[in-house]
Formats: structure tokens, C-alpha cells, sequence
């Protein structure tokens, strides 16, 4: 080696780092890989994170994703067992499990993808398919199937929902199950299916629209059936209270009036037993006051000169001029 010019050292050198290049890789934490020769897959898939070797220019490394992946499905229009079309745009997630079948059967994730979207759309409309409107889309935030207790009492049939024996959740596992047997085979572990979102299709949002507003306004007219029945029970209760108070005031006028005319006749009466002077002093008084109301204003009265009204008209002198 030491009689061996430098340029050959060199080229020594730099060949031999070449090969160690090329016979070395390292395996990163979030992937697995597989190592193939002419193409096929040579011993086990290597997880193990750091430094490894392979046959230099024969074997070559493929890396295959460890980390959970997700799958976002296309919104797809699909009918449900009462006929009803409805969007339904669902999402999952998966990992790969089986890194060896992985790669024989699909290669990539970009294969994969389409292999889910062909066996999670084929389960997600057969699901669909096989059960009605209300057991899709009825789930409580604790995903148990519960009925709608808001619209219980309204007429009629009016809030009546339909019993269901499974709901959201129970026909989301039924997808995960069926898909999650098909998808072994290809290396892929199905961790989770869900539903997105669920749209009604346009040509029957109008219908739901119409249902749900007359649903409401037969709730609104028994409401107001309920108010114009209290509002006749308190107008009723009104006047019969302003008829017993008008009727109280009523007896109580009546109770004074008699007692004023008690007392009037009782002062009448003691004005008529006094002394001569004064009965006549009373009755001059009185025929004054008639005199008042009688002649005023343009009035005219005939009467005979032996009334007795007429009485104290007869001796009065006229004035004097003087």
C-alpha cells in the first residue's frame, strides 16, 4: 500500500466510502423497512430505530410509514332503506401492521388510499343501504340511540318519532367490522370509522323543510289555544270580580241614600213639630227655593190666586220710587 501513488489512494479511498454508502442506511423512529432484492422482499421488516447494513448494489431499503394515517372519504350520494338520498362523507383512520403483505399487495400509502376509499365506500353504501334514515342520523353525544323528548307532548302525531334499534353508532362499528376483516389482507390495521357529516339531498331538503315547519306551527297553534284559553279564564274572572265589586258600591249607594232620606225625613219631621213661627218660618224658606228654580230664566207659570203657592205673592208692594 505505501508504494501505491496518491491518486490511487485516493480513488481507494473515495470507492470504499462509496460502499459504505451504499451498504449502509439508517432506520428512522416513525417508519419500518423493507429490504429488497431484484424487487422482492428479503427477511423480516426492520423497526428497530438506528444504524443498519444491507448488500451493497443488490438490496434496496423501502421505507413504509409506522405512524396512524388517515383516510378522508369522498362525499358520496346513497340511498337509505325507505328510499331517501342522503350525502354521506365519512373519515377513518389506519396504520400498517403487516409491513411485508403491505408491500406485496398495495407497494405505497398512495395505493392504499385508493384501496380504502373502494372498501369503505362499498361497506359505508351497503350499511346505508340496509337501514332507514332515522337510525343514521340519530345518536346522542354520548353516541347512544335516544328519542327527541322536546316534541312529546304536541298533537297529534306530531313529535312521534320512530322506535330504533341501533342508531349511528352501532351501524359505524358495522362498517369498522366488515371493512376491518377485508383490509388484514393487505397489511392494514383499521383503527376507527366515523361519519363526518350526513346532508339530505336537495330534492328532498324542501320536503324535510316543509315537515318540520308545519311539525312547528301545529306546536305554535296549540300554544296559542292554551293562551286564548287562560286569557277567556282571567277576562272571565275580570268581570266577575267587577261585577260583585259594582254590585258591593251598588248596595253601599243604596245603604247611604236610605240613611240620608232617613235623616232627611227625621229632620223634616222635627222641622214640622216645632212652634207655628217656626213651621211657617220653614215653609217661607222652601217656597223661596221653589220660587228660585221656577221663575228663573224665560220661564212662564199660570196659576190661581188661591194656591198656595201663590200665597206670598199676594201682598207684595212694589217698590217705591223713591
Amino acid at each position: 500500500m505505501k508504494n501505491l501513488p496518491l491518486p490511487a489512494l485516493i480513488a481507494a479511498g473515495v470507492l470504499a466510502l462509496f460502499l459504505l454508502y451504499n451498504a449502509s442506511y439508517t432506520v428512522n423512529e416513525t417508519e419500518q423497512v423493507i429490504i429488497t432484492q431484484f424487487g422482492k422482499p428479503v427477511g423480516d421488516p426492520i423497526g428497530e430505530a438506528g444504524l443498519h447494513f444491507k448488500t451493497p448494489f443488490i438490496q434496496e431499503v423501502t421505507s413504509i410509514e409506522k405512524r396512524i394515517l388517515e383516510w378522508d372519504g369522498r362525499p358520496n350520494e346513497m340511498p337509505t332503506k325507505d328510499k331517501t338520498y342522503i350525502v354521506v362523507d365519512t373519515f377513518g383512520r389506519w396504520r400498517i401492521n403487516d409491513a411485508k403483505q403491505f408491500f406485496l399487495r398495495l407497494r405505497d400509502e398512495r395505493s392504499a388510499q385508493s384501496r380504502l376509499d373502494d372498501i369503505l365506500g362499498s361497506e359505508t353504501r351497503n350499511a346505508i343501504a340496509k337501514h332507514k334514515l332515522i337510525e343514521v342520523i340519530r345518536t346522542t353525544k354520548d353516541r347512544e340511540p335516544a328519542r327527541d323528548a322536546v316534541l312529546v307532548d304536541a298533537p297529534g302525531n306530531v313529535g312521534v318519532l320512530y322506535p330504533i334499534s341501533k342508531g349511528r353508532a352501532r351501524i359505524e362499528q358495522e362498517i369498522f367490522d366488515k371493512a376491518a376483516v377485508k383490509l388484514t389482507d393487505f397489511g392494514i390495521e383499521l383503527l376507527d370509522v366515523r361519519f363526518k357529516r350526513i346532508n339530505y339531498n336537495e330534492s328532498v331538503q324542501q320536503r324535510i323543510y316543509d315537515r318540520m315547519i308545519s311539525e312547528r306551527q301545529q306546536i305554535a297553534e296549540r300554544f296559542r289555544s292554551e293562551g286564548e284559553g287562560e286569557a277567556a279564564k282571567i277576562i272571565g274572572k275580570k268581570e266577575r270580580d267587577l261585577l260583585e265589586i259594582e254590585s258591593q258600591a251598588y248596595k253601599r249607594v243604596q245603604q247611604v241614600q236610605g240613611a240620608a232620606d232617613a235623616k232627611a225625613t227625621e229632620i223634616y219631621a222635627s222641622a214640622y213639630n216645632q212652634s207655628e213661627e217656626s213651621v211657617n218660618f220653614y215653609a217661607f224658606i222652601k217656597t223661596m227655593e221653589t220660587y228660585q228654580e221656577m221663575l228663573g230664566g224665560d220661564s212662564t207659570m199660570v196659576m190661581t190666586t188661591d194656591s198656595d203657592i201663590f200665597k206670598f205673592l199676594k201682598n207684595v208692594n212694589p217698590t217705591s220710587s223713591e
